[in-house]
């Protein structure tokens, strides 16, 4: 197998308006179109009309159900006032508008229910679309979001709201406009009602305003349970992931029981809130159920009582019942309603307090796409900090970078080295613009990163890290992951310039090996490889390997390096390093330390100069102070 030849791109480097080149990295073809609104960015309003944009953008299957939910309740409320006509044409023996009338009402029964099916089959829609694009949304979201949110923030926090809570939403937009229907039937029987009888009409009522009253006072005690049930339930999301993800860890240090017992006591926090939360529904539902059944039995006994008397007739009677029923309805399920409501309302401002999240990094009006990169790289007097939350909430910046000065030429390979916690790492973040530089510049070709496309300036920079993530998906695709496109002969050539085509060669199912959840069927030398081969195969004019290599046997390492040796070549690249075979291929060496360049040169003239260089590879390999070196 020949590796194919990856060289940086050539010509002169220059940047051209964003709105003139369109640069997709990633050659993908879209199957599914995202979203075509969003929510309301007013965070003022009320959670329901910030979502109003995104159901009104389904407009069709929304017109339908209003459309059809309004026939198949018009006839629904037609149905006993049929049933009047009908019964009192019985008792004055009129047969011939007795056979039309129940012509009529079978007519309205199957319309009834044909509009009823369509009502709630487009209503549905509306209520998984709306799910389906908070949720494409909320990714979409998350990508533009920077490193400092995930660094602040608990991944299971993020899986909750993603699923839990917009699922919330779904159950209330799916059930709440049936309820609605029913409010509607309730003030369409009120009006018939009132045509038949005034009285027998408010007797009917009369119990309706106790339903208020005790549904009102069940919301003020299920909201702030709902909304600490929801929180809840995302830091056991979070409990879970860390286990899934920590498995190894947790097991090293025979853990299980601990772990067990955290899960648990977060399990406890949630029963508590939801058995609060039950017991002020069993507290108050009953009587909110119970209530228009009182009425009912109070219209049986005073309808009955006028109709013995003949002030109204048998038809009225049965009317008023079924119109009864209908007014029952919306009590029925005003309970259920009601707790999906505040359920739907916390989940909404957990879901709206990440969407309104704004990314610290984004790009300029006037950014630049950042094309035919030469590879110069200009860090001038930057300064930089994480930053990290105080225990009272607030942000504080801990100085990594002070003044940190370096120049790379194009085509140069520049080793940085220094001890832990000195800043190598925040280097590679900030060339690619993970973080913003709190003071001064960093530029490549001339051009300040802050004023280029954020697409087109991570597309010319290849980044290894030193823990690789790996997909679960096969070695092919992990390995083609930044170029979906590639044949199988480029990604076999950037596996092979990666040292990684032996032992994909000697698993079962060769390139089409499935790894697991991170890659952890494989050893950490194989990841690290086939990260290598990912960032290979992209072909970035300028390479940054952050311990690339840490993880690989030296007989593989040496492998690599005698790859590389001719890969870098007219590439600019950046090996933060601590071993001497990585550094061996560097021109220039660079030590850093709390923040600035304090030495650089050569391997030999610093080893010969610099006692601190010395002391560093010292500490990761004792025998170079007595073996002198390379």
């Amino acid at each position: 197998m020949t590796t194919a030849p990856l060289r940086p791109r050539t010509g002169d480097a220059h940047a051209r308006p964003a709105t003139d080149v369109e640069l997709e990295p990633v050659a993908v073809r879209f199957l599914h179109q995202p979203p075509s609104a969003t929510i309301d960015p007013d965070t003022e309003l009320g959670w329901m009309r910030r979502l109003w944009p995104l159901v009104r953008s389904h407009r069709r299957p929304l017109v339908t159900g209003i459309v059809t939910g309004l026939l198949a309740i018009g006839l629904q409320v037609l149905v006993p006032a049929l049933g009047r006509s009908a019964i009192d044409s019985i008792d004055g023996g009129d047969r011939g508008r007795l056979g039309t009338l129940v012509v009529v009402l079978v007519f309205a029964g199957i319309g009834r229910f044909v509009f009823g099916f369509i009502h709630r089959y487009a209503m549905f829609e509306v209520a998984w679309g709306v799910e389906t694009d908070l949720r494409a949304l909320l990714y979409d979201h998350l990508t533009t979001l920077t490193f400092s949110y995930y660094d602040r923030t608990q991944s299971g926090q993020v899986i909750s709201r993603a699923n839990s809570d917009i699922r919330s939403m779904q159950v209330l937009l799916a059930f709440g406009p049936i309820v609605g229907m029913s409010v509607l039937s309730f003030f369409l029987a009120f009006g018939f009602m009132l045509t038949i009888h005034v009285p027998l009409t408010l007797v009917a009522l009369s119990m309706l305003p106790g339903v208020y009253v005790f549904g009102q006072r069940m919301r003020k005690t299920v909201f702030p349970l709902t909304w600490v049930s929801q929180a809840r339930m995302a830091e056991l999301a979070t409990i879970v992931d860390e286990n899934v993800n920590g498995t190894r860890v947790v097991k090293s240090f025979a853990a299980e029981e601990r772990q067990i017992g955290l899960l648990a006591k977060s399990a406890d926090h949630i029963q508590w809130a939801n058995v609060e939360a039950i017991r002020a529904r069993a507290r108050y539902n009953p009587i909110i159920e119970a209530l228009p059944r009182l009425g009912m039995a109070l219209v049986l006994l005073y309808g009955g009582w006028l109709a013995i008397e003949g002030d109204v007739s048998i038809g009225t009677l049965f009317a008023f019942n079924a119109y009864v029923i209908m007014l029952q309805a919306p009590f029925r399920m005003f309970g259920f309603l009601l707790l999906q409501a505040q359920r739907a309302a916390a989940s909404a401002g957990r879901v709206y307090e990440v969407l309104d999240e704004r990314p610290d990094i984004v790009d300029s009006p006037d950014a630049l796409v950042l094309s035919e990169v030469k590879g110069r790289i200009e860090f001038d007097d930057v300064h930089f900090g994480y930053a990290k939350e105080r225990p009272d909430g607030d942000l504080e910046r801990a100085a990594v970078l002070r003044g940190f000065d370096l120049v790379v030429e194009p085509g140069e390979t520049v080793a940085i080295v220094g001890r832990t916690g000195s800043g190598k790492s925040t280097v590679a973040r900030l060339l690619a613009r993970f973080y913003e530089v709190d003071g001064g510049s960093v530029c490549i070709d001339g051009h300040d990163v802050r004023n280029v496309t954020l697409v087109s300036l991570r597309h010319q920079i290849g980044l290894v890290f030193d823990e690789p993530f790996l997909f679960s998906t096969t070695i092919a695709d992990n390995i083609a992951y930044a170029k979906p496109d590639a044949g199988m002969d480029e990604i076999m050539a950037a596996a092979e310039a990666a040292q990684a085509a032996g032992f994909i060669a000697d698993l079962e199912h060769g390139y089409e090996t499935v790894v697991g959840e991170r890659g952890y069927t494989l050893s950490g030398g194989q990841r690290q490889r086939i990260a290598f081969a990912r960032t290979l195969l992209e072909n970035p004019p300028i390479l940054v390997l952050d311990d690339a290599t840490s993880a690989i046997d030296v007989k593989v390492e040496e492998a690599i390096h005698r790859a590389l040796e001719h890969l870098l070549e007219g590439r600019t690249t950046l090996l933060i390093a601590h071993r001497l075979s990585t550094i061996a291929l560097a021109d220039r060496v660079v030590l850093l330390e709390e923040g600035r360049v304090v030495a650089q040169g050569t391997h030999s003239e610093l080893m010969a100069k610099e006692p601190r260089y010395v002391a560093i590879l010292a500490e990761a390999d004792p025998a170079i102070t007595d073996a002198g070196g390379l």
